[in-house]
């Protein structure tokens, strides 16, 4: 054999261990990734293959699966009053993916979480029958809130305070998962992403906005657990009106012939005194209410319900907030932002003695015999944020607020409720609409139930000068109210 014949076979036989390595290493190092890839069309073939599990509220299956025509996926997803459950379920699209409680199970869903497979399973590697999730929703409060809410552009959220259970939670403009759930869909899905209303977007869970005075409660809290006050009826340092530090702005009240001059913290909430807790947030400081917030579940970046919602947030950034920024923080303001979750989660801690149960949007997922994988409601933590003293005090201020405060539009008979209203300045110089809120809890006089709300409206059909808390907010969270606590 001549040299170059021997080059040559020397070359060829590299080239096929080349080759040889290379379909080694796709096969088994990069063959999952490859499977999972979102651009692999056999995924989304397997995921429809057969019908989904569903997604449960009150022993009823609010989604389904419809057989399909024409098309390599066997089955599409369909919704049972989809508009209504949509910021429970999310969607689970064939083109456009899966969100919320259809995006967190979606393995469950289709079969093909580990947790559903027997041996069998696992040694041939088949699908198993899909499992269920079980939601913490109270059909009469989500239609509650969906129908009070109505056009107004808002959110609203309910917690059981005792339990965590999260019992209804509606973001307005909804849609109907099911018109974007096939994938001959696009021109609804081209209106839904273009619409300026956004009605894709969790409200409730994952658009934080200022809270405006719902805060005050935060900050209460903060000088009632510092000693800073003895107690919601101690006399405060408050002149009216507050000159901001270091500026020659006076903080005026929106009612300037409340008694807010040295008020009362139960005054203060009472008439939503400004000066009041804007100087309160500056004698704590920044850093004590920032813990306080904190505790109450501000700047969490992962609070899963299980869905993620987005982080509420109380300025951490200490060395660039200065004291009139700090005084603005503490009327909900500056760079203060919450969900309506996390203001729920305010009310509910102060309504369960100070302790704050994780909130949860499910009870349990089971496979597809009804046997229980999780169960999250005996799994639900509790921690305390303030002492039961400063709970008490501060739930006899909020019904101060409710009985013959600013909150008045949320007094229900047989029932005790307790509130806080809001009103957050919106765009700069506070020049488009403000936003409207209301935190709030009550508790049955007659059965013992009891229920945690927070709504926001951020847009309605009142005139701006009628845009309040008490006006456009305390009224839903009242009908949410009423719904959790029938018998």
């Amino acid at each position: 054999m001549n040299k170059t014949i021997r080059r040559t076979a020397v070359f060829t036989l590299l080239l096929v261990l080349s080759l040889l390595i290379r379909a080694t290493w796709v096969q088994f190092y990069e063959g999952r990734a490859l499977a999972d890839s979102k651009n692999n069309r056999r995924n989304v073939m397997q995921q429809y293959a057969q019908p989904l599990g569903n997604i449960i509220v009150a022993g009823d299956a609010i989604t389904g699966s419809k057989r399909t025509t024409g098309s390599d996926l066997a089955y599409k997803r369909t919704y049972k009053d989809g508009a209504l459950y949509a910021a429970v379920t999310g969607y689970s699209s064939q083109v456009y993916g899966a969100t919320q409680l259809e995006g967190v199970y979606r393995d469950l869903l289709d079969g093909t979480d580990t947790q559903l497979k027997n041996p069998l399973n696992v040694i041939t590697n088949e699908r198993a029958a899909p499992g269920d999730v079980v939601t913490t929703i109270d059909p009469d409060v989500q239609r509650a809130a969906y129908e009070a809410l109505g056009s107004k552009k808002g959110a609203a959220v309910a917690i059981d305070p005792a339990t965590g259970k999260i019992l209804g939670v509606v973001s307005t403009p909804s849609y109907d998962p099911g018109t974007i759930s096939g994938t001959n869909d696009g021109d609804t899905w081209r209106k839904l992403t273009q619409d300026g209303d956004k009605p894709l977007v969790n409200r409730a869970l994952r658009q934080p906005l200022p809270p405006g005075s719902t805060f005050k409660l935060v900050v209460a809290a903060a000088a009632l657990e510092d000693g800073l006050y003895a107690s919601v009826d101690t006399r405060t340092d408050s002149p009216d009106p507050y000159t901001l530090p270091l500026t020659n702005r006076d903080l005026t009240n929106e009612n300037p012939n409340a008694p807010c001059e040295n008020a009362s913290i139960r005054v203060a909430l009472q008439y939503s005194c400004n000066n009041v807790f804007a100087k309160m947030a500056v004698d704590l400081g920044q850093d004590k209410v920032r813990a306080m917030a904190e505790k109450f579940g501000f700047n969490d970046t992962a609070q899963d319900v299980p869905v993620r919602a987005y982080e509420s947030v109380y300025p951490s950034y200490a060395s660039n907030m200065d004291k009139a920024q700090t005084a603005l923080s503490g009327i909900g303001q500056f760079d203060v932002t919450a969900t309506p979750l996390q203001m729920a989660m305010v009310s509910a801690a102060i309504a369960n003695g100070g302790k704050l149960v994780s909130p949860h949007l499910v009870s349990r997922t089971s496979d597809a015999e009804g046997k229980v994988i999780e169960d999250y409601d005996s799994g639900a933590g509790t921690k305390e944020i303030v002492s039961s003293s400063t709970a008490e005090q501060l739930q006899s201020a909020m019904q101060t607020v409710v009985d013959q405060g600013t909150g008045t539009n949320a007094r229900i008979s047989g029932a005790t409720v307790g509130g806080k209203t809001g009103t957050a300045q919106h765009g700069e110089n506070n020049s488009q609409t403000p936003y409207a809120w209301f935190t709030s809890y009550a508790k049955s006089d007659t059965n013992g139930k009891e229920v945690a709300v927070a709504v926001i409206v951020e847009q309605s059909d009142a005139a701006r000068s009628e845009v309040s808390g008490n006006g456009l907010a305390a009224p839903v969270a009242k009908a949410v109210m009423q719904a959790a606590l029938k018998n």
